[in-house]
């Protein structure tokens, strides 16, 4: 085989200076000429112009050369196709193969991607025994080859599918092969295969329809039909289904399975407006063909993944902190769709967390219909909703349930888990180490304050409190700048979403009033509150499921009409349900004044609140809070919402941190199983519903002893 020699390019010789040519001294043109020897046209165009200096062609310089010596002078390199090994006179060599191969007998084995202009009389050629006639046994050297054993040649009767090396006699009139039996005690084996042109899958278009094409990639998706096994093949490019088919319904290439690298030779055909490679060859690429295939994909996809490094939309010294990780999530979101692994997207079912995993989700799905097609976001990509402020081991159940389904029913990589507005704390822990077991790849976006535990799990992690931040930069602000950092088009279109999850969130922080101003003009801070409730009230009811479309429109991501008026619906009901549960709630609210001077309320939601409807048990408590802070403006206020084995804690003024309390609480009360979490001054616990009272009196306690800010 050979090659263009890449350090001469060619040529067989490398400048080592250029000087000036010393006949016509550097001016190109020659001072005399035999006039016995050109024509009279070219005796005018000197006597006119000068003739051209015959050393130097006109240009006034010489190049001073010397031979190549990575290709010794001749221009390319060849390497026997045998071994590899360098040829260092290809005029000694035959058939391009070096000295010490041809001196062993060579049978050849036909790749799935010849034809009968691969095959040469004279030459040994291994086979498969298809069938057996009277007058001879017939034999396929590739699907696509087959040959005649003659009776009168064959010896001992062979069976059908058994291999065997036959002799090339002759290759007579319409392509029938003439083959005669071998038996050899000592050979060497070659593997033939068409030199076609290696392609990626960003130059193969419906105008290349016919042509035979190699490619080389990653299997990402294997997919049986009831025809052909649809492979997706991802590569520098992108990617690209191919269709193999043996028998209808029947597995091809049983052994190339998810994450292989492959090597398929095929021809181009249209489908469905796109394309598809119907598949001649596919094989399994190891060693240092699998490395160098992985290293030049994955460069290709590094510099792709780079993200926006762009302006955030507001001024802030922790968001700017923040930036490298930042930076470093998006990548790590652009690096899975281009390698198409499945995205799955949990968030937290409350405003902020709605926002936050809408910022995301506007920013790549554009990317992946780019990558994988117009329907690629059904199967790379799902939001879900979660019900408390961490992962539970329902969820990550039901993610590694569905997604093994995935891997058994497409042949889909195990997902990359972006966790928004959860995922920072001990709790998510126990659901982290099972998608660990799977080798799921997680990354974390939220402001719940941090445990460092959680990093070990996680190959990204952004949160505010990792640079002296607190709860106050919400998870949606967050979330909004690095979707911009992966996807800055959708910049004009997702930048409300922030100052939605501050009002939703209550964040008090400088970074709330600035996202919220830099909407001014769009919406007054009523209808971003509104937006919020909407969101709030509308999951509820929407449980599970991600409201896709529904939600949508609350954030005025679709038809502005529509907007306005389910918006206004949607308050106009929630409201009516809040006043309905106060009426009732804040009748039986217990207050009491603390040694430290904090107002402490307690409600018992279980028995003084209305179940199962909107809003909550959480909101409840939140809405009797904003209540209560507001009939005592000057005193620190604290409200615990509580039931039978959980208490939902609302603070103002009492600098508390929930976190630790929870971890107190948990070394204090034995047997009380007390866990939870959430902000420093916002939360929930959890315990054994008969150790109720010492929980919440140790609560109390603990609320009393902290320092108030008035």
């Amino acid at each position: 085989m050979s090659k263009e020699c890449p350090d001469c390019h060619g040529r067989g010789y490398e400048v080592i200076s250029t000087e000036v040519c010393p006949l016509c001294k550097g001016k190109g043109k020659s001072k005399s000429v035999d006039f016995m020897k050109i024509s009279e046209k070219d005796i005018d165009s000197f006597l006119k112009n000068g003739a051209v200096c015959e050393k130097c062609k006109g240009k006034g310089s010489i190049e001073i050369t010397r031979p190549c010596e990575a290709c010794e002078g001749l221009g390319k390199i060849y390497t026997c196709k045998v071994c590899g090994a360098r040829i260092h006179n290809p005029e000694d060599a035959e058939d391009e193969i070096c000295s010490t191969c041809a001196r062993s007998q060579h049978v050849y084995a036909l790749d799935e991607s010849c034809d009968l202009k691969d095959v040469e009389a004279g030459k040994l050629y291994h086979g498969i025994v298809s069938s057996i006639a009277s007058f001879g046994v017939f034999v396929d050297l590739n699907p696509h080859v087959r040959g005649l054993m003659h009776s009168s040649n064959v010896g001992v009767q062979p069976e059908v599918g058994d291999a065997v090396i036959v002799l090339v006699k002759s290759i007579k009139a319409g392509g029938k092969l003439d083959l005669i039996p071998k038996t050899l005690a000592k050979y060497e084996t070659i593997e033939l295969e068409k030199e076609l042109p290696l392609k990626d899958s960003s130059q193969i278009d419906t105008s290349m329809k016919g042509r035979l094409i190699r490619i080389e990639g990653e299997v990402i998706q294997v997919k049986q039909t009831s025809g052909p096994t649809i492979f997706t093949i991802s590569d520098e490019g992108g990617f690209i289904p191919c269709a193999a088919f043996e028998s209808a319904g029947k597995r091809s290439y049983p052994h190339i399975d998810v994450g292989m690298i492959v090597s398929i030779t095929g021809e181009v055909t249209p489908r469905d407006e796109q394309v598809q490679i119907e598949v001649m060859s596919m094989k399994l690429l190891t060693g240092e063909k699998e490395t160098a295939v992985k290293t030049r994909v994955e460069k290709v996809i590094d510099e792709k993944a780079a993200p926006a490094d762009i302006p955030f939309l507001i001024e802030s010294e922790i968001l700017e902190k923040l930036r490298p990780r930042m930076l470093h999530v998006a990548k790590e979101i652009k690096k899975a769709i281009l390698h198409s692994t499945p995205i799955l997207l949990r968030h937290h079912a409350d405003a902020d967390g709605i926002t936050s995993a809408i910022a995301i989700e506007r920013a790549i799905l554009p990317l992946i219909t780019e990558i994988g097609g117009s329907d690629a976001e059904y199967y790379f990509y799902k939001r879900a909703p979660s019900k408390a402020p961490f992962y539970e081991l329902a969820d990550v159940t039901r993610d590694i349930s569905f997604a093994l389904e995935d891997y058994a029913r497409h042949g889909q990589k195990m997902p990359l888990v972006i966790q928004v507005d959860n995922g920072s704390t001990e709790e998510d822990v126990p659901a982290m180490r099972q998608a660990n077991v799977y080798g799921i790849d997680m990354l974390v976006i939220d402001h719940h304050h941090p445990d460092d535990i959680v990093d070990q799990y996680l190959i990204g992690h952004v949160n505010p409190a990792h640079v002296g931040g607190d709860f106050g930069v919400t998870a949606g602000m967050l979330c909004a700048e690095v979707a911009r950092m992966i996807n800055p088009n959708i910049s004009d279109t997702i930048k409300h979403l922030p100052a939605v999850s501050a009002v939703g969130d209550r964040s008090e922080a400088p970074e709330a009033e600035r996202y919220i101003s830099l909407v001014s003009d769009r919406y007054t801070l009523e209808e971003l509150k509104e937006m919020a409730l909407a969101l709030d009230y509308e999951q509820f009811w929407l449980k599970f499921s991600s409201g896709k479309g529904l939600v949508d429109d609350i954030l005025d991501l679709g038809d502005h009409t529509i907007h306005k008026n389910l918006v206004s619906l949607l308050c106009e009901q929630a409201n009516a349900m809040i006043k309905e549960q106060l009426e009732i709630c804040l009748f039986n609210v217990k207050s009491q004044k603390l040694s430290n001077g904090a107002i402490m309320n307690v409600i018992d939601v279980e028995n003084y609140a209305q179940k199962f409807t909107f809003p909550p048990p959480g909101k409840t408590s939140g809405e009797v809070h904003d209540v209560l802070t507001k009939k005592y403006p000057d005193k620190p206020v604290v409200t615990i919402g509580y039931g039978p084995d959980f208490a939902v804690i609302r603070s103002k003024g009492v600098l508390m941190n929930i976190p630790k309390i929870v971890r107190e609480l948990r070394e204090d009360i034995k047997g009380a199983g007390v866990n939870g979490g959430g902000h420093l001054v916002v939360g929930s616990i959890k315990f054994v519903e008969g150790m109720r009272t010492e929980v919440l009196s140790r609560l109390a306690e603990k609320i009393a002893s902290a320092e108030v800010v008035y």
